[in-house]
């Protein structure tokens, strides 16, 4: 056991006192909170001003609700000044406006996070604490310059009283300085099914894309367990820190993947005090009114995320102003009034020219209408009037909806895919005879019981730009825009998706993360100039790469490496920090053939073969032993069970029906102990022990099936195990296939 560190005593009556001033802030947005709802009459801008504030105070109370979270995490002692900067969660000070805890997002809090040997900073002593609560339980001290020599002074306790390993020896950084103790623990820590911030424990490349400057599209490139994810995330929190003003009224937006995904991460934000950011699939971001599910077959999804889909829109929407076939006869008063064929083609063409927005048309073209309808009698008629009289009349309603209809995105996609004429029309010279047929669908009735597939969703958002608000609908049909947009997982957005989200930036503000290596999707992405392409060029873009791999212990990242080469030829693995962990296994059962052992065979290198239960079972009474043998060794951690789409639900009968206690991959995400989840959702979570059921069917269905098994293998934190009853595919037993 390590000694006890001789300032832990004086370390505790501090953080007593920051704890301390943390109750009296609390108190005191509580009381402006009370003062500023309980104001009232005065003027419009007293009561504007009142408001602010109000939001101010609330805001602040926010960010001050740290939970059970450590309030001071660290400590910075600058070697020239004899300072001393507290770092933590929010920033303090007393009543003399003294700091007592510095902000992680502040200028002078940096060095916490980027000294090293080579380049200290300007600090003399970096140290880290371990606390629960208010309660200090052990301190970790890195020493720079002159007293570099001393090293690592390490006096870590465990929660029960134990010592901590401390700091690691190793190559944990770009300059090889140790991985402090205190992210080993981190790391070591069984998983909830929510991503945690990481605030105590970033790293020196992490921080550098975290305080990345906001103008311009910052593309982040990262590869399994790097932290790109949660480097967005907290990227996000300190933007809203720096840039308070003007990010807090432009908003902050955070794209995901899918559901489980935002569930997944959906705690980060507001860890960090940030509850303002929205969080949001593409899908949410149309109106409320359209309903969205499923997905689409991978040759139409390929269709649907074409650019030239934008170029069928545009046509579609022109071929829905039309004149009139015959000319229009209505009595008003005592004589008739007229619009010729020839009358209502001027006023559609002449309203196409002077329009950007297809629903704005529809006031001119009215105006125009009975503007003509008046000038038509034998004695001029007021149009005011005319327009009065005649609105209602069935045969006027018919003719304008015929010249100039108001269309939402559904009502203009419904009447779309519902006629191959209409198709054949706005796709001629963009798309082919087979490409509009996969397009066609019979029209189920009013557009507004259509169930949309969540590739519909950016056909449907770039109808929405093209047609404009409705009158009278301005709020639900406008695009909102952010002042920043966070994107994870990029790498599969198809061209029409990477257009709606650029329509979204007010500034062309973006963090841009993914892999490139794990792009599965029917868009799956070579590189990152195809998707740069799709977003804002305001700015040129900036690009970073995470090197180094923190969540994946050596032994199962030097099994995801024999895939790698397969999966991205020339891709880089990141590096581990974690040289220990347990050994990948496979378990064969149901009469497959087991890989050899030995040799130059895949498993010898990269997985340790174990026999099934007795009796070479099935796939699902061996997949249910294994949920119990992976449910003892992480204990309170979780297990994610992922399986190719096509065995799903009947593993997940199957498995109910042999009482296996398990939950799905809904809006809970991985909550539950363990997690039956289809490999096409598992992309970007982290669970402690992942089960990876018949990879060859995986290889073989998935539209990137190499690459999904890659992401397969990089989902646990601290164990693997692969399931087949099928043969295993050649990427995993080819000889030589290690990276």
């Amino acid at each position: 056991m390590t000694s006890r560190h001789p300032d832990l005593e004086a370390e505790q009556a501090y953080f007593d006192l920051a704890h301390a001033c943390l109750d009296t802030a609390r108190e005191r947005a509580t009381m402006a909170t009370s003062v500023f709802r309980t104001g009232r009459g005065g003027t419009t801008q007293a009561r504007v001003e009142r408001e602010a504030m109000l939001e101010a105070a609330l805001a602040r109370l926010t960010r001050l609700d740290i939970g059970d979270r450590s309030l001071v995490f660290g400590r910075i002692d600058p070697a020239a000044t004899g300072e001393r900067f507290y770092i933590g969660r929010v920033g303090l000070w007393n009543a003399d406006h003294d700091p007592i805890v510095v902000d992680w997002r502040a200028p002078v809090a940096e060095p916490f996070y980027r000294a090293t040997g080579r380049e200290p900073l300007g600090l003399e002593r970096r140290r880290h604490f371990a606390s629960r609560g208010s309660t200090l339980l052990g301190i970790e001290d890195e020493f720079f310059g002159d007293k570099a020599a001393i090293g690592l002074d390490i006096a870590d306790r465990d929660l029960d009283g134990s010592a901590d390993g401390g700091a690691v020896p190793g190559d944990g950084s770009p300059d090889g300085r140790p991985v402090s103790g205190a992210l080993i623990a981190s790391l070591e820590e069984a998983r909830t099914g929510r991503l945690k911030d990481v605030v105590a424990t970033i790293q020196s490349e992490q921080d550098r894309v975290i305080r990345s400057e906001l103008p311009g599209v910052l593309v982040v490139q990262g590869g399994p367990g790097t932290g790109k994810t949660v480097v967005a995330l907290h990227r996000a929190a300190y933007l809203l820190y720096t840039h308070r003003f003007p990010l807090e009224s432009q908003g902050v937006l955070v794209v995901g993947p899918n559901r489980l995904f935002l569930a997944y991460i959906e705690q980060v934000l507001p860890s960090l005090g940030e509850a303002g950011v929205e969080q949001a699939v593409l899908a949410d971001l149309l109106s409320p009114a359209v309903r969205v599910a499923g997905l689409d077959d991978e040759t139409v999804a390929r269709v649907k995320g074409d650019t030239r889909m934008a170029g069928v829109l545009r046509r579609a929407v022109r071929d829905r102003r039309r004149p009139l076939r015959q000319e229009l006869v209505v009595g008003f008063e005592l004589q008739r009034l007229r619009l010729t064929a020839e009358q209502s083609a001027e006023i559609v063409q002449d309203v196409s020219r002077r329009i950007r927005k297809h629903n704005a048309g529809r006031r001119l073209v009215e105006e125009a209408f009975f503007a003509a309808l008046a000038a038509s009698g034998r004695r001029a008629a007021d149009p005011a009037e005319v327009r009065e009289a005649l609105s209602d009349v069935i045969e006027v309603r018919e003719a304008l909806e015929w010249m100039w209809p108001v269309l939402t995105p559904a009502h203009l996609l419904n009447d779309l895919y519902g006629s191959r004429a209409l198709l054949r029309s706005a796709g001629a010279r963009r798309l082919d005879t087979d490409e509009i047929e996969l397009l066609y669908r019979p029209r189920p009735g009013h557009a507004s019981e259509v169930t949309w597939s969540f590739q519909d969703v950016p056909v449907l958002d770039e109808a929405r730009a093209l047609l404009g608000y409705r009158a009278g609908h301005r709020s639900e049909d406008a695009v909102l825009t952010y002042g920043h947009i966070v994107v994870d997982e990029a790498q599969d957005l198809s061209p029409m998706e990477l257009r709606m989200i650029a329509r979204r930036s007010l500034n062309g503000s973006m963090t841009v993360v993914g892999d490139i290596a794990q792009a599965t999707g029917s868009w799956a992405h070579e590189d990152w100039e195809s998707v740069l392409e799709g977003l804002p060029d305001r700015r040129p873009p900036r690009r970073v790469e995470l090197t180094l791999g923190y969540r994946i212990p050596a032994p199962a990242m030097a099994l995801a490496n024999r895939v790698l080469p397969h999966a991205a030829p020339g891709a880089v693995p990141p590096r581990t920090v974690r040289t220990a962990g347990d050994e990948p296994r496979v378990v064969s059962c149901g009469g497959a053939a087991a890989p050899e052992t030995g040799g130059q065979g895949a498993v010898s290198s990269g997985l340790a073969d174990v026999a099934g239960p007795a009796g070479t079972p099935g796939l699902v009474e061996a997949l249910a032993e294994v949920i119990a043998q992976e449910r003892a060794e992480v204990g309170e951690g979780n297990v994610a069970v992922i399986v190719p789409d096509s065995l799903h639900e009947q593993l997940r009968v199957e498995l109910t029906d042999r009482s296996v206690v398990f939950g799905g991959p809904g809006r809970a995400g991985l909550e539950q102990p363990v997690t039956l989840v289809p490999v096409r959702l598992v992309k970007g979570l982290e669970v402690d022990a992942a089960v990876v059921v018949e990879p060859g069917r995986i290889v073989a269905e998935e539209c990137q099936g190499v690459r999904s098994l890659y992401v397969a293998l990089t989902r646990a934190t601290k164990r693997v195990t692969v399931v087949h009853a099928e043969p295993l595919p050649d990427v995993l037993t080819e000889p030589g296939a290690a990276a």
